[in-house]
């Protein structure tokens, strides 16, 4: 059921610590416990699980309860010892679990969606469990009489979401590839802005409260830092995974932001950098380097008597480039491109060797990661995915030791 890995080797990798097998479907969720050795799991075959570590070093279930639904979302409040878990149906259910972690009881059903529930939040000072699902809202409700407070619709899935407590925002991305940002109220809620960026759905969220980041990864492969609190509008474009980007977490103590992503890949990013961010991309015509007209351009292709071009961007510049001027390719970290992309003549030409030096380290989860989440404070973290199979990790070898001081997530 669990196997404990025993091999801790010295290096900058990630240290696979143990993994934890059981489930009999996709594992949508996995919590660390803060303080215990123990892992909180929720699985498309309908069961939520509390794993602790016993003396032999595996884990095994304490509490195995079936729910009427496959398991989507799952949020735990650990200072009240409260479990909310969204289900396939729509419905989130409420827990309250034991001390010693091997008793957990029912509290209440909240009708929160008419559909797939996709993400979940806590909030303990407004009584409130936010929620977001594929009937295409947000809602929220009181956790004290269960009753709904107010919903806000979109024009797409809601696929996850992100929340301050101090100020009440909360931002859901969707599958359109938008964010929008609301401010809740008790019984209504206000449109404040949407961030467009994505070229696919969003499919992660990150919050920084500190420094007011958000971080957005989408299945465009690609994620994007939104300065909210400082220079507006300003965003990082964060290139590196091959696959649709899963889970974030931003390390404000160290300044990195990890990431996973479906095929595995997991990247630790240097964020302690000044990065550029990248151009917006030029429309024209013609090749603004060449002056060659692109192949919609009837008259001056009649003009000059040649057949239009296809029409590039340079990612470091911006500007519309025919193939011909743009035949070389780089890495261009400090913009956030980790593997090589298109780039006209001069730009590459301009780019030194110490400018593609990489600003991010990536390895490989060895299995297809679907939810990822950390215990900052003891650099510790959890990845499950579709191969049913729960990994939890050292990334102390990768995002340095200085997180045993005791630093916690908000």
């Amino acid at each position: 059921m669990a196997a404990e890995i025993h091999s801790r080797p010295q290096s900058s990798r990630p240290v696979l610590l143990s993994k934890i097998e059981g489930h009999q479907d996709a594992v949508t969720a996995a919590l660390l416990i803060p303080k215990e050795d123990g892992v909180i799991t929720a699985s498309e075959d309908r069961t939520l699980r509390v794993w602790l570590k016993r003396d032999s070093g595996q884990y095994w279930p304490s509490i195995y309860h079936t729910m009427a639904s496959p398991c989507s979302a799952l949020a735990y409040h650990h200072d009240s010892r409260r479990i909310f878990v969204g289900q396939d149906n729509g419905a989130v259910m409420e827990f309250h679990i034991s001390e010693d972690f091997n008793k957990m009881n029912f509290i209440k059903t909240y009708p929160a969606h008419q559909n797939r529930v996709s993400a979940i939040i806590f909030s303990l000072a407004t009584e409130w469990v936010i929620s977001t699902g594929h009937d295409k809202c947000v809602s929220w409700m009181c956790t004290r009489s269960g009753n709904m407070l107010a919903r806000h619709f979109f024009t797409s899935w809601a696929s996850c979401l992100q929340y301050d407590f101090d100020t009440q925002y909360a931002f859901v991305g969707d599958y359109s590839g938008q964010i929008t940002l609301l401010k809740l109220e008790q019984n209504t809620c206000s449109v404040i802005t949407t961030l467009k960026g994505h070229e696919g759905s969003v499919a992660c969220l990150w919050w920084d409260p500190i420094q007011r980041l958000l971080f957005s990864g989408a299945s465009d492969n690609s994620i994007i830092m939104w300065d909210i609190g400082g220079r507006k509008g300003r965003t990082l474009l964060l290139q590196g995974h091959h696959d649709r980007v899963q889970s974030l977490c931003y390390l404000q103590l160290t300044r990195q932001l990890v990431s996973c992503s479906s095929d595995g890949g997991i990247a630790v990013w240097n964020m302690d950098v000044s990065r550029e961010e990248a151009p917006q991309w030029l429309e024209s015509d013609s090749c603004q380097k060449c002056e060659q007209p692109f192949f919609w351009n009837i008259k001056q292709m009649w003009d000059t008597k040649t057949l239009g071009l296809r029409q590039h961007h340079c990612r470091k510049c911006g500007q519309a480039v025919c193939g011909k001027c743009s035949s070389k390719r780089s890495s261009y970290p400090v913009m956030g491109f980790e593997f090589q992309v298109r780039v006209c003549d001069s730009c590459y030409d301009s780019i030194k060797d110490e400018d593609r030096t990489s600003l991010a380290t990536f390895h490989e989860g060895k299995h297809n990661i679907s939810h990822m989440s950390m215990d900052v404070a003891r650099g510790l973290m959890v990845t499950c995915g579709t191969d049913r199979v729960v990994k939890i990790w050292d990334m102390t070898p990768v995002v340095g030791c200085s997180l045993a001081t005791g630093f916690s997530p908000h």
